[in-house]
């Protein structure tokens, strides 16, 4: 990076800055638990000699807060995978329940931004359609931050919620659903290859929702549909047409390696004779109760959770954390 021709290439030049963030990520928890541990014996020592006993309360707590630092990193640690370290495509489509649907999608993807912004990662709307009476139809965001990919993979699959719907002027009860779905940003680096003249179908469009009289006017709004796979992405975040383009390519890149590498899952667990990957649109991976009771439950860990509410306001931590350390148990 200190060489004087380093950024006449930008993008190699952009893709070397973020590795070197990458490392950084890594190698700061480790750092500061060894900073912290060396602390530790001198606390220790102190605790030793002093007959008032506060400094073994400064003790405990300093081993309770290291424990927990310890946990994060070895947590952090285990995602190996390339691609848990980077960004992340997240979608949030409406399913089954109408207007109902439509406002859980919505509530999802609020969900999902507070997250990010208490995390301090950025987030991106690349592309939303909202409901016809409210809520959104779908929306997919560009997460960046540092092991977003690998903290958010596990939310892939259909979320269910049960509540009085405000939309039903008798009260009643009513159950809707949601998909959500997580692809690796894999940059330029997706080892898949697409004849992008024969295999993708391209639309333009103009854009939809806010975003002043410039989205009305041009259709800078790209879609792009893999024949040979049924996939589609779509992005209208950009003013240009051309940088719209190149977001949906990577977006659908990404897409297709993410299918591959379940393909190849599906056909390691089906020789070991477990259950495959659960995908997008797939079986039910966790519900969210509003009423008569009021928990979040997620099938996979079997962990229940008795604050839907914080949840659906951000707090999501507890759930990311249980789905990996499930994960590498299993």
């Amino acid at each position: 990076m200190a060489a004087a021709n380093f950024w006449d290439r930008a993008e190699q030049a952009q893709a070397t800055v973020a590795e070197l963030s990458r490392l950084r990520t890594a190698l700061k928890p480790v750092e500061q638990l060894s900073s912290e541990a060396d602390d530790l014996e001198v606390l220790m020592e102190f605790a030793e000699e002093d007959e008032t006993g506060e400094s073994r309360i400064e003790l405990q707590q300093a081993v309770d807060r290291l424990e927990k630092e310890l946990d994060q990193a070895e947590l952090q640690a285990s995602m190996r995978s390339p691609e848990d370290s980077g960004d992340a495509y997240l979608t949030v489509q409406a399913g089954e329940g109408g207007t109902d649907a439509a406002d859980f999608a919505e509530m999802l993807e609020r969900m999902y931004l507070r997250w990010c912004e208490e995390r301090g990662y950025k987030a991106e709307v690349m592309d939303r359609s909202d409901g016809e009476e409210g809520g959104i139809r779908n929306s997919t965001l560009h997460i960046k931050g540092p092991y977003a990919f690998g903290y958010l993979k596990g939310e892939t699959g259909n979320h269910r919620l049960v509540r009085i719907s405000p939309f039903d002027s008798a009260g009643r009860r009513h159950t809707s659903f949601a998909a959500v779905d997580v692809i690796p940003d894999l940059g330029e680096d997706a080892e898949i290859e697409v004849d992008w003249a024969k295999d993708v179908r391209e639309e333009t469009m103009r854009a939809g929702g806010a975003g002043g009289q410039h989205v009305n006017k041009t259709e800078s709004a790209i879609r792009l549909t893999h024949l040979p796979s049924g996939v589609v992405v779509q992005c209208q975040n950009e003013r240009s047409q051309h940088k719209n383009r190149a977001t949906a390519r990577k977006m659908l890149l990404a897409k297709l390696y993410q299918i591959q590498q379940e393909k190849q899952d599906a056909e390691i667990a089906a020789r070991r004779g477990e259950k495959s990957k659960i995908g997008f649109g797939g079986q039910t991976i966790r519900h969210y109760v509003l009423q008569p009771q009021q928990f979040v439950k997620d099938d996979r860990m079997d962990l229940k959770l008795s604050n839907p509410f914080e949840v659906l306001d951000g707090a999501i931590d507890p759930l990311l954390e249980a789905y990996l350390r499930w994960s590498i148990a299993k």
